[in-house]
């Protein structure tokens, strides 16, 4: 079953309250980059909503415009600073138990720095 109710005490929720600190990439009034703890290539940020929302679902129905905007726009500039968009790279978003999401709080990988493979093996 999925999720409905927000959890305050996920692990980025304390991290944009500062109770625990991050490798900071990028940051503005809506959204926070910043680098993954466990990197899965050689480029590994994290791009999350500031705003309380468990998964892009969530998200694209109670964000406002502005925040959507300044979170795709986080995306784009998360790609540049890392310079992951100048070979590519790949953005995951997992979303509830089938897509194995871990943090109940919306955020996007980037990753790039090398070929990433195929989006699932078999």
């Amino acid at each position: 079953m999925k999720q409905h109710l927000y959890d305050n005490n996920n692990i980025f929720a304390k991290i944009i309250r500062g109770e625990v600190s991050c490798k900071k990439l990028d940051e503005c009034p809506h959204t926070l980059t910043f680098y993954d703890i466990n990197p899965q290539a050689p480029i590994h940020v994290l791009v999350i909503p500031k705003g309380a929302y468990i998964d892009i679902d969530d998200f694209s129905i109670k964000a406002s415009v502005e925040e959507q905007a300044a979170f795709v726009a986080a995306i784009g500039r998360a790609a540049k600073l890392t310079g992951a968009f100048e070979k590519g790279y790949r953005i995951i978003s997992n979303v509830g138990a089938f897509g194995h999401q871990e943090v109940p709080h919306l955020h996007v990988h980037i990753l790039g720095g090398e070929p990433i493979g195929p989006i699932r093996g078999r």
